[in-house]
Formats: structure tokens, sequence, C-alpha cells
């Protein structure tokens, strides 16, 4: 499936996200702009946000979509592995991964990218779409792009 918006247009997004994240330190702000600008700039997605790893377990951070599940199990869903395994998942369709917690019962499939800050895990960035196989490469490339330059800004 394509992205349904041009490559060159993913590369104009991510120079707006670089615009948005320039000279702001603030963690919070910076997670609900990034999430407010892919939820609101991607067709077909239903959900976009951040989880936070407090206290062994990923917890809700800013996102843009319908109120969602607070606290998530590392090893379990699709944000859990992809935390775990440090590696971002790319579902076609989350109702046949196994273990999937559906917290927006309208999600078919969904894409989870690991931030992890000198080795440490600081969270997840997570997107959603009701639309089955909606991740293609450039679109996954284009979200762990802005996985990395949203921790990038820390370092």
């Amino acid at each position: 499936m394509n992205t349904l918006i041009p490559t060159q247009d993913l590369d104009l997004l991510l120079k707006q996200a670089e615009a948005l994240l320039e000279g702001e330190k603030d963690k919070i702000a910076n997670m609900a702009n990034l999430s407010a600008l892919v939820y609101h700039s991607i067709p077909d997605l239903n959900w976009v946000g951040f989880y936070i790893y407090k206290d062994r377990e990923l917890v809700l951070g800013p996102f843009q979509g319908l109120p969602a599940c607070v606290r998530l199990q590392l090893n379990k869903g699709v944000c859990g592995t992809s935390a775990s395994l440090r590696m971002t998942l790319n579902v076609p369709d989350v109702h046949a991964f196994e273990g999937h917690v559906a917290c927006d019962s309208a999600s078919n499939s969904e894409c989870v990218v690991p931030i992890y800050f000198i080795d440490e895990l600081y969270g997840v960035f997570d997107v959603d779409s009701p639309i089955v196989n909606r991740f293609d490469k450039e679109l996954q490339k284009f979200l762990e792009d802005i996985g990395s330059l949203f921790i990038k800004t820390y370092e």
C-alpha cells in the first residue's frame, strides 16, 4: 500500500517536525507537537502518540485520537513487544498479532517505533490505522525518522 502522500511530502513533513522541535527541550511539548503533526498530516490514521517507560511499564503520554489504554506491559501487545525487542514493529493486521492489546477496536494495523536514549528505553512512538496493511516501507521509515528526531533533540 502507498503512503497516500508522495515521498517528497514526507521529506517536507520531516523538515516541519525539525522546525517544531528546534530550540525546545521540553519532552512533553515535543511529543505533543509531533503527535499532532503526524496525525493531521498523514491520511488514514486513527491514533498517533507516545507511551513513556516508567516503573517497568509503558504509560500513556501525549497523543492524538480517541482515549487509549493508560498502561501497557513490556513484552505484551505491539507496543510492549517493540520496546522489549528494541525494534520497530510494523503489523499489517493487529488482529493476527498474538497478544494484541485492543485499546481501540477500530485499529487494524499498527507501526510502533521504540525510543531509546543512551541505550535506555525512553518509550515508544505508536501509530494506528483503521486500514489493514496501512504502513508501507516509506511510511515506516518516516515514523522511525520522527522517533530519531525526537530523541536527537536531547543528545
